[in-house]
């Protein structure tokens, strides 16, 4: 297991969360791991802008960190499956914090305020604008 990526001694909490969370593809990886359970290229497939590597990568450092849970099963071919760890669970509002900032910026650079949603609109299994 790598080491934690923060700076303890900044003493930022935004910083460590950034740490975890932070960059292009890991909230989007979270996003479609919270509908459940997917294989690599389940995965791969919904967010086809992220490299396999990078895939790859994102999905190393969301394990380490303690995020997401591997499940290798030993079988041919290889089965692989992620999913959101207990600790991970605890990402849900924030992450919704950010579809909910992203939904009312998205709504301002077109030039209509998208209205505020109700909480039953609250899933965390669809990430789009």
């Amino acid at each position: 297991m790598r080491p934690r990526r923060f700076d303890a001694k900044s003493g930022c909490a935004v910083g460590v969360t950034l740490s975890v969370i932070g960059g292009m593809w890991k909230p989007l990886i979270l996003f479609h791991l919270f509908a459940g359970k997917k294989r690599f290229m389940e995965l791969s497939r919904a967010i086809p802008n992220a490299t396999q590597r990078i895939l790859t990568l994102q999905l190393r450092e969301l394990e380490a960190d303690g995020v997401i849970v591997r499940h290798a099963y030993p079988q041919i071919p290889p089965k692989v499956e992620y999913e959101i760890s207990a600790f991970g669970q605890s990402l849900g509002p924030v992450l919704l914090s950010l579809r909910g900032w992203g939904k009312q910026y998205g709504g301002s650079i077109e030039g209509v305020s998208q209205p505020h949603h109700a909480p039953e609109d609250r899933q965390l299994n669809a990430c789009s604008l």
